[in-house]
């Protein structure tokens, strides 16, 4: 089986001989696959190219959408399939937090990634420029400025996260950092898109 979760710069594969793998957008030319690829596409234009490819199998007709809203990304969505109560996190340029309880999606909220919320901070006064501290002490008010930032920033997030009181799925470029956040109820799953994927494949 291959799979493929394309975005607006890469394309990112799994595939059960070659593993993971991702190519580039500008690079890409789907007609040098010929086995059958199962998709979930944010790319416009590459989707479009990919409806006249038969062996080219886009997922999201196969999702029942009405219990999302209509500008959800996909990705969100197929993550979603691989529970029925928890958390999922996905954490790099943006932080995702979507919440499934009994099957049913409850909603989420998008916070900015760690780079963006940086920037924001060593925008203010070059004397916030430090990077977070990702083992501040989360049960005391900060008394240095790296500490101050982390506890504005991280300690919100933390804090939002466990307040549903559900098991919490982290993944993405910066999950294993924003693990140190939290102490239970906590797994790490890189690949929870491509085993949303999967499922929905078997029920095909």
């Amino acid at each position: 089986m291959i799979l493929c979760d394309i975005g607006n710069t890469s394309l990112h594969f799994l595939d059960d001989e070659k593993g993971e793998f991702k190519e580039s957008v500008l690079a890409f030319n789907p007609k040098t696959f010929q086995e059958k690829v199962y998709y979930i596409s944010v790319n416009k234009a590459l989707s479009k190219e990919l409806k006249n490819l038969g062996n080219w199998i886009d997922l999201e007709p196969f999702i029942e959408r009405d219990g999302y809203y209509d500008t959800m990304g996909i990705d969100r969505i197929f993550a979603l399939q691989t529970t029925q109560n928890g958390v999922i996190v996905d954490v790099g340029s943006a932080v995702t937090v979507d919440v499934v309880r009994d099957g049913v999606y409850e909603g989420g909220f998008i916070y900015p990634g760690k780079i963006a919320m940086q920037s924001c901070y060593s925008g203010i006064s070059p004397a916030l420029e430090y990077p977070f501290h990702f083992e501040f002490n989360q049960k005391k008010l900060a008394k240095n400025s790296q500490d101050a930032i982390s506890y504005g920033y991280l300690k919100l997030l933390a804090s939002e996260v466990s307040s549903y009181a559900l098991p919490i799925t982290l993944t993405g470029g910066d999950a294993e950092e924003f693990s140190k956040l939290f102490r239970k109820n906590l797994t790490i799953k890189k690949r929870v898109i491509f085993e949303g994927m999967q499922k929905v494949v078997k029920q095909l």
